[in-house]
């Protein structure tokens, strides 16, 4: 009786907690990481390291779910549980369903406020959620939000209740059916195209604060004046707010600047500054403090690197990409950030770190980070592990004709007005969000032509909002004499085929060596790279093939390359390593010294 009484209690214990309510959903490959997946405890790393409080609350974990038709009110009752942040067409969402233009996805929990955050506000935070987002506390409409790749958030205190209160998210994505930016993201997944992802991908959480608070930290470096600028941007300022920041190096506290007025705080550095370069990867500590009258009312923990990038004519005439003032040749691969069990959303945190980790070890010192934009740790790790990052916007809506061989002297597409502002938003949204970290080297707002519309005015206004970092104003072309740097894409070998006097030219697409192996496929009978062999060593000799390649056009011209790719995603197959992480499919080792050698070619 005590044995059976025991197997009841326990059987209770899991059904109440979810436990049994989920497992990740399908047959198809997933990394180690999966394993280590649990309900209760899903990516519970603080979200936001470049800018951390101490005191906050993880929503993640089971939510109700229910797929609705679209314009439908929100369901009184649910279909099952989803596991949040997973998009409910993964495998670790635990259902694995798709919602098309004419859908709409539902998500409720409840939550509990701790009761030592009785008289602060408190916000109510999303790590990304694609696209069109809804959002009610206790049946209180307290904010709409689009754009699938960036973070936001809603003050929702005057909406909450004592005790338990009910939060409600409504969620529409049109995926290839709508004008949104979406990557590679179509309803018919196929070749270079993937499965869509919609909804909550990536972490939501609760944070205290006071009534005036630091929203967000600009922090633009300056090596030529020795200078650290931090704006600290406020929920409301006044002529009493206080805004000090200290720096230091380790526990080492090295220097302190203050400003009033909302003005930002000007930090002259020390003359032995440290520089940040990927072989040496230094991020100097912030402290910044927020005081309104004689009363500190907040204080949040951040980082900083003292780095440049620009570009500069060399001695042969030719324009090189620049850190910190000495030509450097930027190489690294084309990675798409793409999960066979949670797609856009890596496992766990130690998934997310490894794919940037292997990428060093490989000996590259970049990363393009191919139309699709990452949680915040992810840029963090670029930071810590001195990766440089090319930035692309993802694509979407209609392109033009594209004529990847030439200067374009075509007619470009007129995206609707919705279109053109739906772009132009989201653009701000993810240079707004990606500004402070070291990592980001290069803007890239378009790629090959997709969605490519008035290059010029969308280049130079991006160079105009961020004149720190460099522009590539498409990767792959179309082709216009304007921003930083010439891309052209060639595969499978490097190929120079055009080259640029006025700006850098680089290589932004090359390689594309496929590999398919078994057990580690996503369709097991349809896969494809731009080439294909049939053992690790046909393909490594291939791969130093291109290496030593490009590393003789590297006097011709070329100043960066991108090597397509980090990983299979889906049926493609022409990943360093497969899909699923669990091959490292060329001779790391060979590949190490090809790549160590063309990173240093213009250091020599």
């Amino acid at each position: 009786m005590r044995k059976l009484f025991l197997i009841s209690f326990f059987f209770a214990f899991f059904v109440s907690n979810g436990f049994a309510q989920w497992q990740p959903a399908g047959d198809r490959i997933k990394t180690q990481w999966s394993a280590d997946v649990k309900p209760d405890n899903v990516l519970p790393e603080y979200p936001r390291p470049i800018m951390e409080r101490s005191d906050w609350k993880n929503l993640n974990g089971l939510w109700d779910y229910a797929i609705i038709e679209k314009g439908s009110a929100v369901p009184a009752k649910f279909e099952g549980k989803i596991l949040v942040p997973f998009a409910i067409e993964s495998s670790l969402s635990g259902v694995q369903k798709r919602v098309d233009e004419m859908h709409e996805l539902v998500y409720a929990r409840n939550f509990e406020v701790p009761s030592n955050w009785k008289s602060q506000k408190v916000l109510l935070h999303f790590g990304a959620v694609d696209w069109k987002a809804d959002v009610w506390v206790n049946g209180v409409k307290v904010g709409t939000h689009t754009g699938g790749y960036t973070p936001f958030s809603f003050d929702i205190t005057a909406a909450l209740n004592k005790g338990q209160n009910k939060l409600v998210v409504k969620v529409w994505d049109p995926a290839d059916k709508g004008y949104q930016p979406r990557g590679k993201q179509v309803s018919k997944p196929e070749g270079i195209w993937y499965t869509p992802v919609t909804g909550i991908w990536q972490t939501v959480w609760l944070e205290p604060v006071a009534e005036k608070y630091i929203q967000n930290l600009r922090i633009t470096p300056d090596i030529d004046n020795n200078l650290l600028t931090v704006k600290a941007e406020l929920n409301n300022t006044s002529s009493s707010d206080l805004v000090t920041v200290d720096v230091y190096d380790g526990n080492h506290l090295i220097t302190t600047g203050k400003s009033i007025n909302g003005q930002s705080v000007e930090i002259a550095m020390p003359k032995d500054v440290k520089l940040w370069t990927p072989n040496s990867p230094f991020l100097y500590s912030l402290k910044v403090t927020l005081r309104s009258g004689n009363k500190q009312v907040d204080q949040v923990a951040s980082y900083a690197a003292m780095r440049k990038y620009s570009t500069k004519r060399d001695a042969n005439g030719i324009v090189r990409l620049e850190l910190n003032n000495k030509a450097l040749f930027q190489f690294g691969p084309l990675d798409q950030g793409w999960w066979p069990d949670g797609l856009y959303t890596a496992p766990t945190d130690e998934a997310l770190r490894y794919d940037i980790q292997k990428t060093k070890d490989f000996g590259f010192n970049m990363i393009r980070k191919h139309v699709k934009v990452e949680p915040a740790r992810w840029y963090t790790y670029c930071d810590k592990l001195g990766v440089i990052v090319w930035q692309d916007m993802p694509s979407g809506d209609r392109g033009p004709e594209w004529q990847p061989r030439n200067y374009f002297n075509g007619t470009e597409i007129k995206r609707s007005e919705a279109s053109e502002a739906c772009y132009r938003k989201e653009w701000k949204e993810i240079m707004d969000y990606l500004y402070s970290y070291p990592c980001i080297g290069t803007w890239v707002p378009f790629n090959e032509s997709w969605g490519q519309f008035k290059t010029a005015e969308i280049v130079e206004w991006t160079k105009q909002y961020d004149p720190t970092r460099l522009v590539n104003p498409a990767s792959g072309g179309n082709h216009y004499t304007c921003g930083d740097i010439l891309d052209l894409h060639h595969y499978p070998q490097p190929n120079m085929f055009l080259f640029d006097a006025q700006r850098a030219t680089v290589l932004g697409e090359f390689g594309g060596i496929g590999m398919p192996l078994k057990d580690h496929l996503w369709e097991p009978n349809r896969n494809w790279g731009y080439v294909q062999f049939s053992t690790s060593k046909e393909a490594t000799d291939e791969y130093v093939k291109y290496a030593d390649i490009l590393y003789k056009l590297i006097n011709k011209g070329f100043s960066a390359a991108v090597y397509t790719q980090t990983t299979d995603v889906e049926v493609e197959v022409n990943g360093l390593m497969t899909y699923d992480r669990k091959v490292i499919k060329l001779d790391e080792k060979r590949v190490n010294e090809a790549n160590t050698r063309v990173c240093n070619a213009l250091n020599q």
